[in-house]
């Protein structure tokens, strides 16, 4: 289920001019690939990868991040210098950051476990999650989903 490399804590990651430095201090509870279109955009890519990492194990450790994307209740943040963006903090999953897991040093361990708006998904995009949805999975989902990954072996 995960990459043959695991992930070793804690874990350093950084914008593409490392102005913003952040740590994540405990395993994702969850690894995502998104396909919705805001993602395509903000990514300049078919999807964007995530690792939900819990709140209290996530700290900015340098610099300041500023807000984009487009502003609202899920608030996206980015290096104001290289715009690299860097995590997510969804509305109402305030118990997590979403990291964009390939700004951390190493992310050869990431696999995405599951996938959602599959329904935006360019044609030749598959990532080979467990778990793929049209759109958002309902919210109760999520916790069974976590509770999966747990059990499948996430990367510790």
């Amino acid at each position: 289920m995960t990459g043959s490399v695991q992930l070793k804590l804690p874990a350093e990651g950084a914008c593409r001019c490392a102005r913003v430095r952040f740590r994540i201090s405990a395993p994702p509870l969850l690894t995502i690939a998104c396909h919705c279109r805001g993602c395509q955009r903000m990514t300049g890519s078919a999807y964007a990868l995530s690792a939900a990492i819990p709140q209290e194990a996530f700290a900015v450790t340098e610099g300041d991040p500023a807000i984009g994307g487009l502003h609202g209740a899920t608030r996206h943040y980015f290096c104001a210098y290289c715009m690299s963006w860097l995590f997510t903090r969804p509305e109402g999953f305030d118990w997590f950051v979403n990291i964009r897991a390939t700004m951390l040093e190493d992310p050869s361990w990431f696999v995405p476990f599951v996938e959602v708006y599959t329904a935006d998904a360019l044609p030749w995009a598959r990532t080979g999650a467990v778990h793929s949805f049209l759109r958002l999975p309902a919210e109760e989902t999520w916790p069974r989903l976590v509770e999966e990954y747990a059990l499948l072996g996430r990367p510790s």
